[in-house]
């Protein structure tokens, strides 16, 4: 993968993860590190999406029909990743980029592994042809209580947040157990506290990793 490193935020609905990654990557542009895909140098990527199919993959699944079935969820979400993962992730950290990504592989296992109650290794099995070992170097979840998430949310609701709270507290439920099965990747920071706190506490457990990995 090169001397690239990948870099997850992660959260239930309404945590702050696009406000932090946000942050964090003006954060560290300012230390002078390659951040972002070259072509869009400074810029967080998302999931589903950073790419035009990964885009029109998203639009189904946020915008698409309630009803689909928690396989197929799970089947769309690993298709997108598995282009971004190509097209973007690969090259990036193959040319030593820090990736800054709103989003990952850890969703997928507390919304549709944990929370859909499909099993977060069955799920995990299915993502690793698509992730391979473009794996995070560290992934932080931002832990506040479900109903903060939700009364965060502005605007028109996406087709998962209108599932309402019960789901966000089997998701808040499962990555706790992702950060219980992998300690050493995966750090809790208390999202509940002001912008500029939390702030402070991402960039100090990201900037030691990349600096101190050289990039």
């Amino acid at each position: 993968m090169g001397d690239g490193v990948l870099i997850t935020i992660e959260g239930i609905d309404g945590c702050g993860k696009s406000t932090q990654a946000a942050l964090l990557c003006e954060a560290l542009v300012a230390r002078g590190l390659p951040v972002g895909p070259a072509g869009a140098p400074g810029t967080v990527l998302r999931e589903p999406g950073g790419t035009p199919a990964g885009e029109a993959v998203r639009d189904i699944l946020l915008h698409g029909p309630d009803s689909l079935a928690p396989w197929t969820e799970t089947m769309l979400y690993a298709a997108a990743r598995a282009e971004l993962v190509a097209r973007v992730l690969r090259p990036g950290l193959a040319a030593g980029r820090v990736l800054v990504l709103d989003r990952y592989i850890d969703s997928s296992l507390a919304y549709q592994g944990y929370a859909r109650g499909l099993g977060i290794d069955a799920v995990l099995a299915v993502n690793a042809p698509a992730v391979g070992d473009a794996m995070p170097a560290l992934t932080v979840v931002l832990a506040v209580a479900p109903a903060t998430g939700l009364g965060r949310a502005t605007g028109v609701r996406d087709r998962i947040e209108r599932e309402g709270i019960a789901l966000q507290r089997r998701v808040a439920d499962g990555f706790a157990e992702l950060a219980r099965r992998f300690p050493q990747r995966i750090r809790l920071v208390d999202g509940e506290r002001p912008v500029a706190a939390v702030a402070a506490d991402v960039t100090a457990l990201v900037a030691p990793l990349v600096e101190g990995r050289g990039v």
